[in-house]
């Protein structure tokens, strides 16, 4: 057996696969992929995704800007309602908490803003969208890296979704934007086997309040 060609054809079907996986993924969801918050057609409700808060509970620049977008489509009336979606499992790490608190400091009503303190994975957070808060039709909002994905995921799980992206290369440490997109790539490879194949429970599947564990 000639190893050597075997190991060639093998590396490039784990190149070659999940580059085709990830161009599929970006050609089916670019029509309705937004840059521009003014070219965001109105929508219900906006979905958030978690990426984080520092140790005194404010959230990163990346959540930060992301919820800011948020906070722009509210006050134009392009959404009607806020939906921020994060990991707050454990008691002192709660970033929905630091989402709202930040919109709420800039004028938007806590009665507009709904809470998903499971919102574990883009998955998850797109799954319990759909069968906790019955999300039909939502905008989501993430940095432009991410956003192929989570509109994709949010279609598979029954969310007819469009998305606007924030900013990320060039505003973010290139260092760091190389490791997300990264491992962006290898995420796009495991949410389509996910969406077609598995179609896992999430953590939690009903209502949850936060700091603890159980389904």
């Amino acid at each position: 057996m000639n190893w050597p060609f075997l190991l060639l054809v093998l590396g490039l079907v784990s190149v070659v696969i999940p580059l085709g996986l990830n161009a599929y993924v970006y050609a089916v969801t670019y029509g309705d992929r937004y840059r521009e918050i003014q070219q965001v057609p109105p929508q219900p409700i906006a979905i958030v995704f978690g990426a984080g808060v520092w140790d005194d509970g404010t959230p990163t620049p990346m959540l930060a800007d992301r919820v800011q977008a948020a906070i722009n489509l509210y006050k134009l009336g392009r959404v009607q309602k806020i939906l921020m979606t994060g990991d707050n499992f454990h008691p002192d790490y709660d970033e929905v908490q630091a989402m709202s608190s930040y919109a709420e400091e800039q004028g938007v009503p806590a009665s507009d803003i709904l809470l998903d303190r499971a919102g574990l994975s883009t998955y998850e957070s797109c799954y319990r969208a759909q069968t906790l808060f019955g999300i039909q039709q939502a905008v989501l909002i993430t940095q432009r890296y991410h956003l192929p994905r989570a509109v994709y995921t949010g279609r598979q799980m029954g969310i007819k979704a469009v998305g606007l992206g924030t900013p990320d290369w060039g505003i973010f440490r290139t260092d760091s934007m190389t490791y997300y997109t990264f491992r962006e790539f290898m995420a796009v490879v495991k949410a389509l086997w996910q969406v077609t194949v598995t179609r896992p429970e999430p953590t939690v599947i009903g209502p949850f309040e936060g700091g603890k564990s159980g389904k």
